[in-house]
């Protein structure tokens, strides 16, 4: 009755039938095409049984079921290969949501998309209160929406606003919340949750109607019109144009919100749509490559307690913070205390937003702790150098470190641009110096490079990407070269941006470009939000090693101390830390070539690190580009659009930019050696 291999039942003595999922050779639970077969044939056991009640819940640790498995969604070679896998996934939902006993699901750990989906389709849902259980419907993120029922059930359960809140946001929510959208009937502590379930079963509880404000913007009349709204706001975050799956939702809940049959037969014919498209299939392969970054992390026996941080500026103070937020030990250091007191002040901030608990705040306070004389460099198992980017600087400061380090602790810098090689010169045991590059802002950027020189031990490298995996970030191997990768490719493309506006054209033209392209942020906001001095200060670097000319209004602006947007102007005014944009400059025409001067410099820079492998593989160097500098997504990475839109095309564009602009633009020999992900072919 039991041979199954991802799920096990049994029947006790009042009638319950208890059903876990437990995936066969897997840490976590998902929805495998397998899994859901062994499903569907449980089910129909389970219903000759006539229980009293089914009770489903998890066999692991790591929580309930993470959604279905990814790696079934690419690649689909047809449509009715789509629709069929949604089909099936929607046939054992409807199943279970059809069986005549009581179902009831507990919750504890992740319930995520097709997870989330089965629990919509029981009776009851019994959540476990506890810090790791989150629930949400994420596949917006993918380039898709819930496709196994959760459309039509979710609607109906929650009230129509509330549910496309949660599908078109992918947010997660922790027990509470779901409690208060009515997305789970109870929370209880975990001790509790079977005697709860028991509870439940022998006593179904009745089921409170929507309040009735809740079932009114769900009427045909009003529906069209709460869609055009919904589909405006939604434009602002996300082109429809790039992005699709959005306005797909909206429409979907405009045709057929109060039909729940209709809106089952429409899910699956949209889902289906969306998947073949590119950018699902690019957003999926996005999902992978960041999979792939945090298995980078695993194998080393590294485990950090203490991190002693120097430099209390914008960076390291906020390095530091972040790792006291992910509960380690942190000194930070600086020359005073008045440097230190407002990187403590950022931490606080960052601590009430992000743990919300007061307890917890106070906790992770206690864990940051100001230390002006280096006192605990000693303790530290990890030591980051965040000082500002002079040679010469970090070698003194790594000169005055290294007597003091204790045996077996990494030794990183977070230098931007300067190679390790330089560095280490300093050091008697030069392996043990790695490169810990962070972005701005630390604790919104998933990236940091893993700069590994030529000296730098192969067992250092490893336990530095640990570290990044200890601390929630995504690490990126890199070898110590002029930029290392993502200031490298980035360079070129902020200051041709420069350039353009030493041309005459309107900042505000100039983004726009980039931003109807994909990109997150136009290269000149990005230039003022990272500060135009530092730009200067590592254009500087980069342009002696690279050959690269820095336009004279980005030394002109900083010399007249218009820094960007922390000194109130930069390119733009702000207001607000928001940039005012000019009106009238948004009349002109853009120059015909602007989008291709911005993205061909990036794409050209991207294809010479290729090259000379400053990366080990284009998946990497694509993930490094999307989690480094937020490159269109939806295009899958720079060397995974450049083989979608065709390698000899661009260098013919390339060509062509050569002749009228100059030598910045000749094609790298990167583009005929290097191979692209599709060259590769990459499963991802």
């Amino acid at each position: 009755m039991n041979g199954y291999q991802h799920w096990h039942y049994e029947q006790d003595t009042q009638n319950i039938v208890w059903l876990s999922i437990d995936r066969a050779d897997a840490s976590a639970n998902v929805l495998t095409e397998t899994v859901l077969k062994e499903f569907v044939a449980l089910l129909d056991e389970i219903q000759a049984l006539q229980p009293r009640a089914l009770v489903i819940r998890s066999a692991k640790a790591s929580g309930f079921i993470a959604g279905a498995d990814i790696r079934d969604f690419t690649p689909i070679p047809s449509r009715a290969v789509a629709h069929s896998l949604i089909k099936r996934g929607q046939a054992a939902f409807d199943k279970l949501d059809g069986l005549a006993c009581t179902t009831v699901c507990l919750i504890r750990g992740f319930c995520l998309g097709g997870g989330l989906e089965l629990a919509l389709a029981c009776d009851v849902r019994i959540a476990c209160e506890d810090d790791s259980t989150r629930l949400g419907l994420p596949e917006i993120k993918l380039g898709i929406h819930p496709g196994f029922g959760g459309t039509a059930r979710l609607v109906p359960l929650i009230g129509d606003l509330a549910a496309l809140d949660l599908m078109l946001t992918g947010r997660t929510v922790r027990p509470r919340v779901a409690r208060r959208l009515r997305l789970v009937d109870y929370v209880v502590p975990e001790r509790q949750l079977v005697a709860a379930a028991r509870r439940v079963a022998l006593d179904p509880p009745r089921r409170n109607p929507l309040p009735l404000w809740k079932r009114l913007t769900n009427q045909a009349w009003l529906r069209p019109a709460l869609a055009w709204w919904l589909k405006r706001r939604v434009a602002v975050k996300a082109n429809p144009a790039h992005y699709p799956a959005p306005g797909a939702l909206i429409e979907l809940w405009r045709r057929h919100g109060d039909n729940q049959h209709a809106m089952l037969e429409a899910e699956a014919e949209s889902v289906a749509d969306l998947l073949v498209g590119d950018t699902a299939q690019n957003l999926v392969r996005v999902f992978l490559l960041q999979e792939r970054l945090k298995s980078l992390g695993k194998g080393a026996e590294f485990r950090a307690r203490h991190v002693h941080v120097i430099g209390a500026g914008v960076m390291g103070g906020d390095i530091a913070a972040w790792c006291a937020s992910r509960g380690l030990s942190v000194s930070l250091q600086d020359q005073s205390p008045e440097r230190i007191a407002p990187a403590v002040g950022r931490a606080y901030r960052l601590f009430c937003k992000r743990l919300k608990d007061k307890r917890k705040v106070t906790a992770a306070m206690d864990r940051l702790i100001p230390d002006v004389d280096g006192q605990l460099v000693a303790r530290a198992d990890v030591v980051i150098e965040a000082i500002f980017e002079d040679r010469e600087a970090k070698r003194e400061l790594f000169r005055f470190l290294e007597p003091r380090l204790k045996p077996g602790a990494l030794l990183a810098t977070n230098t931007s641009s300067i190679p390790l090689e330089e560095l280490a010169e300093c050091l008697q045991e030069p392996q043990r110096l790695v490169g810990l590059h962070f972005f701005n802002p630390v604790a919104r950027m998933q990236l940091i490079e893993i700069v590994q020189g030529k000296q730098t031990d192969t067992a250092v490298a490893r336990a530095a990407m640990a570290f990044a995996r200890q601390i929630g970030r995504l690490p990126l191997p890199v070898i110590s070269s002029p930029g290392f990768l993502v200031n490298r490719v980035l360079m070129p493309y902020l200051l041709e941006a420069v350039q353009l506006v030493e041309e005459g054209v309107p900042a505000i033209l100039i983004d726009r470009a980039a931003t109807d392209f994909g990109m997150p942020m136009g290269p000149v906001e990005l230039a003022d939000t990272v500060g135009l001095d530092i730009c200067l200060h590592v254009a500087g670097i980069l342009g002696e090693e690279l050959g690269l000319p820095v336009p004279e209004r980005l030394k002109t602006l900083v010399a007249a101390g218009r820094l960007g947007r922390k000194s109130g102007a930069g390119f733009y005014q702000y207001r607000q830390g928001k940039p005012v944009r000019e009106r009238g400059s948004s009349v002109q025409a853009a120059p015909a070539d602007l989008c291709d001067r911005l993205i061909l410099r990036y794409l050209n820079e991207a294809m010479a690190c290729r090259r000379e492998g400053v990366v080990a593989e284009a998946d990497l160097l694509d993930a490094g580009m999307i989690f480094g500098t937020g490159f269109a997504p939806f295009r899958g990475g720079p060397l995974h659009y450049v083989a979608a839109a065709g390698k000899d095309a661009m260098i013919g564009r390339l060509h062509e930019m050569q002749s009228r602009y100059g030598s910045r633009f000749a094609p790298d020999p990167g583009w005929q050696t290097a191979q692209t992900s599709k060259d590769n072919n990459d499963a991802a």
